[in-house]
């Protein structure tokens, strides 16, 4: 992915400068930060900045685009420099917020405005959640460097006049960023592959079948949870396909009647698990080798709120 310069022109009326540049703005925030609330803010913020300069500083600014892009970046690093102070007082696991395709779901069963922030984040493989966990795992700065230059091709001479290193710093921080991909990336199942794994563990635990479940998971299946301390989650991890597999039967059990649904999350397929018009719970899944190697249970409301009516 390539941030576009569509709004170069520094002629070009403010109003459509916040058209035009939003949505690539937006699909920076929201794979620094893991949070299209807080990407949202960041966008915004970036907009008021723009605004508070005088009308000489804005038409002496050759690129808005890039002069808004590298403010979003900054308010990004600023803003995960922070947040791990935060996560020390959130309450059980930090999962990134899932991203919903609209095109999926009726004005019925989810909400939908005629600019809605989802709809700006471009899916591919840089939002998938296993990428985001990995990205999340980052320092503040490493995360950064590598996005901007690898994922956006920031060159690393803009790189560093947002992280505040040197260029030869910040390709050292992309170069460490790009090890901890490498090293987490499994081999993933093909799209038809993944949809029949999915399709057959939405069956078997509908069932609560734990043989079927068992066969469908990797021995070191990891299930996490992220409630936030609003919903009811598993504190800690779950580890190991029989462990997980006799968690799940006993989460349905007490869950009763939900409909479970094959939904995009972030670009893949998931589950999402709701009752009546409320979604209740965002499942994500990382796959690999015909068994499924992660589930990731996102339930706390505030980060479903892109999902919710």
């Amino acid at each position: 992915m390539k941030i576009t310069g569509s709004g170069d022109d520094p002629a070009r009326p403010d109003s459509d400068l916040f058209d035009s540049e939003r949505g690539a703005l937006a699909n920076v925030a929201y794979r620094l930060l893991g949070s299209l609330t807080e990407a949202e803010d960041a966008v915004q913020e970036a907009y008021t900045r723009w605004f508070a300069l005088s009308e000489a500083r804005r038409e002496g600014i050759a690129s808005p685009g890039a002069w808004l892009t590298t403010v979003v970046s900054r308010i990004c690093l600023d803003q995960l420099r922070s947040a791990r102070v935060r996560r020390e007082r959130y309450v059980g696991a930090w999962i990134p917020e899932p991203l919903p395709l609209r095109a999926e779901w009726s004005e019925l069963s989810l909400g939908s405005t005629a600019d809605d922030p989802a709809d700006h984040i471009t899916l591919d493989e840089s939002v998938e959640m296993a990428f985001l966990v990995v990205l999340d795992a980052m320092t503040p700065a490493e995360r950064v460097a590598f996005m901007l230059h690898d994922v956006f091709r920031v060159p690393f001479r803009e790189v560093a006049e947002i992280v505040g290193r040197t260029p030869g710093a910040c390709r050292e921080l992309a170069s460490a960023g790009r090890r901890r991909v490498a090293a987490a990336r499994s081999r993933g199942a093909g799209a038809p592959r993944r949809a029949a794994i999915i399709r057959d563990f939405r069956r078997a635990w509908q069932a609560k079948d734990v043989d079927a479940l068992v066969k469908l998971l990797d021995p070191s299946v990891v299930a996490v949870a992220d409630g936030g301390g609003r919903a009811m989650a598993s504190p800690v991890p779950v580890r190991g396909r029989e462990a997980v597999a006799e968690f799940l039967v006993r989460l349905a059990g007490l869950a009763g009647r939900l409909d479970l649904l094959e939904r995009t999350v972030n670009g893949q397929l998931g589950l999402v698990a709701t009752k009546g018009s409320t979604v209740l719970t965002v499942y994500a899944f990382d796959i690999g080798d015909d068994h499924i190697q992660r589930i990731w249970a996102m339930r706390n409301p505030d980060k479903l709120r892109p999902w919710a009516n």
